[in-house]
């Protein structure tokens, strides 16, 4: 995925249940992150085995979801903190890259 540089990431710290689609998400954005989920930021949700990676973002005209599964291995950990933290496009497009 490609996003613009300027775009904020933000990284919801706690395992996240990977059924939860379009509108469980933006619930979690909105009720829990605190954020608007039709921002135009990206927002990054991890299942509890971090095999698994959502990013959920509003491309102008409508909430798109992109799913990424890992068949070996797992992401790089992103809860390192007790809230929501934030990445860069670069360190997001690295984590999804394996890196």
């Amino acid at each position: 995925m490609i996003w613009d540089q300027r775009v904020e990431v933000h990284v919801f710290n706690q395992p996240t249940d990977m059924r939860k689609s379009h509108d469980g998400l933006a619930a979690v954005c909105r009720n829990v992150m605190g954020h608007n989920p039709l921002s135009g930021q990206v927002f990054v949700f991890m299942n509890k085995r971090r095999d698994r990676v959502k990013a959920l973002f509003w491309d102008g005209s409508g909430l798109c979801l992109y799913y990424k599964r890992l068949e070996a291995g797992q992401f790089t950990n992103l809860w390192r903190r007790d809230s929501p933290s934030r990445l860069s496009t670069m360190e997001l497009r690295l984590i999804l890259e394996g890196a």
